[in-house]
């Protein structure tokens, strides 16, 4: 039985459990060390030994078919997450200010992007899409896409969306390679895609070396509902409980009938779902209905977990909402639809790391670089500022260097 909590527990939800990725770390650092410093070598060491690998190379074929209904699903996805990206692209633009200054920004893609797709418990090739999709928007010329066991469809994805490079590998040791390179991974610019706390930890160390998304934590949502279908809610909150035992499902709500009733549902829908092995340990340690005095007492609530998924049966609430990964507005609105289909990104920031960011996006592929050319005019018109600023560093031949230009 999910907890019906009040005001008074709030806190307890706010100081969740955070990722403990210090024993990961442990655990991870040497296996970086070791893919960087022998390459292929430590690279298929420990892929026999964690991932069951017995072939002579990581390296993929990348080839594959797509059954027609699920080739029509990927189809609708693909279309709706590449629109999505071009309208998240960064512009060029470019300003002539009266003063002598033109000024703008140009946008230079990646060179190489990696992916990290997932095949655990559950395979993921809608993670395929959208780690891919944004990138190819944004030009990047080079994916690879690192999978411990990619199943038909993802090999299916790969060869319809035309991925560069496909590798059967995972964990640490697929991070390291993507990160450092080898003889047989290209190095890349960026690592994205979910994975467990290993993956997570890895991420976190090569961080500055290679850039990431963001390091990962178990995943969750918040529903903020006054009233609703109790067949939905629960629907909703299993949606979320049944990736992870660490999963967090909560419902905040002023409605203690609304509460009681979704408790229920969520009970009666557990006897029939296929993955309630996963989903009740989820809803049993992590998940909670919060019964609150307001609506705008749930938004402050909702503000200081920043979920990665927030759910708002009131759209006049989206206003107050500060933190939050993605934002899914009304009742026909269900997460489910913005993991596979709706457009908008489904690798988000967890663990509370949405109050920084949201989620992966086009513009996560592309450089945006600042522009600058001066007339004579404008460079003397703004020497003054520029020696006085320059000699108050004690830099003077920055000074000199505008000074120069005006004799």
């Amino acid at each position: 039985m999910i907890r019906i909590l009040t005001a008074k527990d709030t806190p307890s939800l706010i100081e969740r459990k955070t990722v403990r990725l210090e024993e990961a770390e442990r655990v991870v650092s040497p296996i970086l060390a070791a893919v960087r410093e022998r390459g292929d070598v430590a690279l298929l060491e420990y892929a026999r030994k964690f991932d069951g690998f017995d072939g002579a190379s990581v390296r993929l074929e990348i080839c594959g078919d797509l059954q027609p209904l699920f080739a029509r699903a990927v189809e609708t996805a693909a279309q709706n997450i590449r629109e999505y990206a071009e309208a998240q692209l960064p512009r060029e633009w470019f300003t002539d200010f009266p003063d002598g200054r033109r000024l703008g920004q140009i946008v230079r893609p990646l060179d190489a992007m990696g992916a990290y797709v997932p095949a655990g418990r559950y395979p993921l090739p809608s993670t395929l899409l959208m780690t891919v999709i944004p990138a190819q928007v944004a030009g990047v010329a080079t994916t690879c896409v690192a999978c411990p066991n990619p199943s038909p469809e993802i090999m299916g994805i790969a060869q319809w969306l035309g991925v560069t490079h496909m590798f059967r590998m995972g964990g640490a040791q697929a991070i390291a390679a993507l990160a450092y390179g080898t003889e047989t991974v290209p190095k890349v610019d960026r690592i994205v895609g979910p994975g467990n706390i290993y993956v997570a930890a890895a991420k976190k160390l090569i961080a500055g070396e290679t850039g990431i998304d963001f390091v990962a934590g178990p995943t969750e949502i918040v529903i903020i509902a006054a009233d609703g279908d109790p067949r939905w809610i629960a629907a909703d909150l299993l949606a979320q409980a049944e990736h992870d035992v660490d999963a967090s499902a909560i419902l905040l709500t002023t409605s203690s009938s609304l509460a009681d009733a979704v408790a229920k549902e969520i009970d009666r829908q557990l006897l029939t779902l296929p993955t309630a092995a996963v989903a009740r340990p989820s809803i049993e340690s992590n998940g909670a209905i919060v019964v609150l005095d307001s609506l705008e007492q749930a938004v402050e609530v909702s503000n200081a977990l920043a979920p990665e998924h927030l759910a708002l049966h009131d759209g006049s609430l989206l206003a107050k909402i500060r933190h939050a990964g993605a934002v899914f507005v009304g009742a026909s609105s269900p997460e489910s639809a913005g993991d596979y289909a709706s457009g908008p990104n489904h690798v988000l920031p967890t663990s509370g790391a949405a109050r920084l960011r949201g989620g992966l996006s086009a513009a996560d592929f592309v450089k945006v670089i600042a522009v600058q050319e001066l007339s004579r005019e404008g460079l003397r018109k703004l020497t003054p500022a520029i020696t006085a600023l320059a000699r108050a560093e004690g830099l003077e031949a920055h000074a000199r260097s505008a000074e120069i230009r005006n004799e």
